[in-house]
């Protein structure tokens, strides 16, 4: 079993969500999120979308992107950030937008 721990950024996300989007939207993301202690492969590679290398993984969950990585020498999921579908996360982590990408 992995240890699951969140960046400064994914703890304001967390609160942000609670008080906007209610308590079980805020639910649903932490239980997604705690299921990844057991089956961290669970969220898909973002490569395979962007084409650009990186160690992240997400899951999509109520409405919002989770983004994390694995470090398997530590044994510990770090949750990076978490996104609205509406907010452009690939412009924000990785400077890319979706009308830059060629359609596969």
């Amino acid at each position: 079993m992995l240890k699951i721990q969140y960046s400064p950024e994914a703890v304001d996300r967390l609160k942000d969500i609670k008080r906007i989007w209610g308590i079980n939207t805020y639910k649903n993301i932490r239980e997604s999120i705690s299921g990844l202690s057991t089956v961290p492969q669970k969220g898909a590679l973002v490569e395979n979308y962007i084409e650009i290398p990186n160690p992240y993984r997400f899951l999509h969950v109520s409405q919002h992107y989770v983004f994390y990585r694995i470090d398997e020498n530590t044994s510990v999921v770090k949750i990076t950030d978490i996104f609205s579908e509406r907010e452009d996360f690939l412009h924000t982590m990785f400077g890319v937008s979706l009308q830059s990408m060629r359609i596969i």
